[in-house]
């Protein structure tokens, strides 16, 4: 897989990109209501920062709550921006809400 950030479009894309990923897998879980938009908005250039940062570390999937339905309910996504970190297709780490840069790069420190 090309690293970088991708954004499935439905939920056949995502599980593709699972598939055929080697390590990691951050996904993180955007919503299309006013205070998700916003809050998303921002994470978008933390993980591209932290993208450029981690390199090949973690593959990052940015994933629409409403056109991905079925990776939403699997991995337990109640509200957006919420991130789960997964590995051979479980959740190993999750974490509901916006984070600030630091905060962001603590998570993937604890757990990647």
């Amino acid at each position: 897989m090309a690293h970088g950030v991708h954004r499935p479009q439905e939920d056949a894309e995502f599980d593709f990109v699972l598939s055929m990923t080697k390590g990691p897998v951050l996904a993180y879980f955007c919503g299309t209501w006013p205070k998700a938009v916003e809050a998303c908005r921002a994470m978008d250039a933390v993980v591209g920062e932290l993208v450029r940062e981690y390199g090949t570390r973690f593959t990052a999937v940015r994933t629409d709550m409403t056109r991905c339905p079925g990776p939403t309910k699997r991995y337990g996504v109640a509200g957006a921006p919420t991130v789960v970190l997964i590995e051979e297709g479980e959740a190993v780490a999750s974490q509901a809400g916006p984070m600030s840069r630091e905060e962001f790069r603590a998570f993937l420190d604890a757990h990647l």
